[in-house]
């Protein structure tokens, strides 16, 4: 224990004496960020516009000076909001006072001038210079943080408007990034390993590297593709306190978040009667808190939201605008993701009008998996060096001018599965990662896989869901890709889809099934059949399927079939000299189905016979009252579910054979299709019995 702390303490002096060497000046010690941040609610890169000017030094007495001139700052200029009047107060008896707050700019068309609105300090309509508005654009729609001097004047008259106010603004200084050279930043990344520079990028967004493993460092740094990637679409979904927007809000001055929900496609596009751009064109990224709460005030909001996603531009009016803000959807999942794969979609917190619209879910480039990083503790949270927040926003930004996804054609292709979406969202996951771990363009082929893998899986996890939305029109989820020298081919899941699990592998014991139907709810699922057989008298009893009729009825059915048949099929099974019990199991939560009477014909002959069915098999078709096989409904689907599940054999009637040119030819070759003519023979060849 001793030597490890020893270890970790001397990994971060190598660290920190790097980050002197080749980024003096530009860096922070993140625990002042945090001791100055829990008396200040403003975000972390104000503060951090503060430390970087008067706390740049390893010196214990400049930084000690330096946190007292910014508490200072602080105290005195930073406007809490139950001390707005008090703030005011000081302005009116001084005559001038610096104040740190959220400042909008608006345009009065009645008076044709520009109206600044103070958040914290409750001011509205307050004259400002159209200098302001025009050089820094963003105050215009959603605000920025600025340190402004104001100045108080009772007797002043009209600013040539119409319009007066005792309060004018003497001076306006946004809390944004300063310029810098991407090539130094790319001579300085050369200095450090990617496990080094890993975790130099996340003490820089406030995260300890060494609270968490190493796939969760990727799932964090997969949150900042949106700010170093143009027009890339994003959801994580997951429990609360894991930081989902501490990014968006606190982090970046470039990107805004949207709380609360209900939005307008004027303020989010384009103000058809001002002739003004919305957020999408004035912030690098634009992210919606809480999902379940996007509501468009226009009926035509989300339509304009896909095309803005799928291309970048929208139209509005005769003009068609073009943007590359990135979109970010990120909120709660209030209960296990099995729960939610079992019985909806992990897109289910949505609103309905984009949860299951498969057009707007297609556009998603990456499914972060929020239900893997864990509730952030006070470990979680870094107390050592990283970039000041101005300095790692702005390289990010810079960086969104640049791509590096076409490495990924030097080493590998993707596989056939992967149509053109998905292929667009695999290459600027890569593109945006490259940029992010690799600036300076220096990776090997084994640094470029673990990125690919990565950005596969992120789109898959999209797919996954879209084909339990869609059905076949998504059904190529098997996603690879290829080596270029070897040619061999890879394949990559998802971690959470463990359907394979659900049909298992080798053979499972007497009057046990398994079978694949629609169930109440619509979806297609597995359902597991367990028969037992006791001495008795032809009881016959059934659990699992709860009070439903026609379930019931199903499973009669099948009883009677076998009281009617079973000497036919072996003399040996008697139905008045036994009592036959039978479990219905929902492996997936869609609703118990009536559709089981040949599965449920199987299991008691199975049970009776004391044979297994075929390893790794299901069951497809269903028994009418008269012993006639109906044909199998969305074949093609029910096919994709039974590979999906682990089935590696599966029973079809013979009437559905002519439904098979609507399946994939890949897909019917992942099978051993055994094909029957009747109830008889269904048993015959599920138990193979000659």
């Amino acid at each position: 224990m001793f030597e490890d702390t020893v270890a970790e303490s001397s990994s971060r002096e190598v660290l920190k004496d790097k980050l002197r060497a080749n980024f003096d000046g530009r860096i922070v010690r993140k625990d002042l960020t945090k001791k100055i941040k829990e008396g200040a609610n403003v975000p972390v890169y104000v503060l951090e516009f503060l430390l970087g000017q008067y706390c740049s030094s390893d010196d214990p007495e400049v930084i000690e000076s330096g946190v007292q001139t910014v508490k200072r700052i602080l105290a005195d200029n930073f406007v809490r909001p139950d001390e707005a009047q008090k703030i005011l107060s000081v302005l009116r008896r001084n005559g001038s006072h610096t104040v740190i707050d959220m400042v909008t700019v608006r345009l009065d068309l009645k008076h044709d001038c520009y109206l600044a609105d103070f958040s914290n300090l409750g001011l509205s309509g307050v004259p400002i210079s159209e200098e302001y508005p025009e050089r820094f654009d963003r105050l215009l729609c959603g605000g920025i943080w600025c340190i402004v001097r104001l100045e108080y004047d009772s007797f002043a008259e009209e600013c040539g408007h119409g319009v007066s106010y005792p309060i004018t603004i003497n001076n306006l200084t946004p809390i944004q990034m300063p310029h810098i050279d991407i090539n130094e930043l790319k001579e300085g990344r050369k200095a450090f390993s990617k496990e080094e520079w890993i975790d130099v990028i996340l003490r820089s967004i406030g995260m300890e590297p060494e609270a968490l493993t190493y796939r969760e460092k990727w799932l964090l740094l997969l949150r900042c593709i949106p700010l170093i990637e143009n027009n890339y679409n994003l959801c994580e979904l997951g429990p609360r306190s894991t930081g989902k927007s501490h990014l968006y809000k606190e982090i970046s001055p470039n990107s805004i978040l949207i709380s609360g929900g209900q939005t307008t496609v004027a303020n989010l596009f384009y103000n058809m009667g001002r002739k003004t751009v919305g957020l999408v064109g004035l912030w690098d990224c634009v992210a919606f808190d809480e999902v379940a709460g996007i509501r468009f005030k226009d009926k035509d909001g989300v339509q304009i939201m896909k095309d803005y996603m799928a291309s970048g531009s929208f139209a509005r009016g005769k003009e068609e605008k073009a943007a590359s803000a990135s979109m970010v959807f990120v909120g709660n999942i209030n209960q296990s993701v099995d729960v939610l794969l079992k019985t909806s979609s992990l897109f289910d917190p949505f609103p309905p009008e984009m949860g299951t619209d498969t057009a707007f879910l297609d556009r998603i480039h990456c499914y972060l998996p929020g239900w893997e990083i864990p509730k952030f503790r006070p470990e979680h949270f870094t107390g050592d060096y990283g970039f000041i927040t101005d300095y790692f926003a702005e390289f990010v930004r810079e960086l969104r001018k640049e791509q590096y996804g076409d490495a990924l054609d030097k080493y590998y292709h993707l596989g056939k599965n992967l149509n053109q979406r998905d292929t667009i969202a695999v290459r600027r996951t890569v593109d945006g990662l490259l940029k992010l771990v690799y600036p300076d363009g220096e990776f090997s082929k084994e640094d470029l896989e673990e990125i690919l893998q990565l950005a596969l899986e992120m789109r898959r996890r999209v797919k996954e869901q879209l084909k339990k939305l869609g059905g076949m029109e998504f059904y190529d989820v098997n996603f690879s890709y290829i080596d270029n020298e070897t040619f061999e081919e890879h394949y990559v899941s998802v971690p959470e889809q463990g359907g394979g699990k659900l049909i298992p592998e080798g053979i499972c014991n007497p009057g046990q099934v398994y079978t694949v139907a629609q169930g109440k709810s619509g979806m297609i699922g597995v359902f597991r059949l367990e028969s037992q057989m006791l001495s008795g008298n032809g009881k016959f009893t059934y659990t699992g399927i709860g009070s439903d009729r026609e379930c019931r009825e199903a499973c009669n059915t099948a009883y009677n079939f076998l009281k009617a048949n079973g000497q036919h099929i072996s003399g040996s099974i008697s139905t008045s000299l036994k009592d036959y019990i039978i479990n219905y199991q929902d492996l997936q939560g869609i609703g118990m189905t009536s559709k089981l009477g040949l599965p449920t014909l199987i299991a008691l002959c199975s049970i009776a016979l004391g044979k297994p069915v075929l390893s790794s098999a299901a069951v497809l078709g269903e028994i009418s009252i008269s012993g006639s096989i109906h044909k199998v409904p969305e074949l093609a689907n029910a096919l994709q579910v039974c590979l999906d599940s682990g089935a590696k054999k599966v029973l079809i009637p013979a009437t559905s054979m002519v439904d098979f040119v609507t399946v994939p030819a890949d897909l019917m070759a992942a099978f051993q299709i055994i094909p029957y003519q009747s109830a008889e023979d269904a048993v015959f060849k599920a138990l193979g019995v000659e």
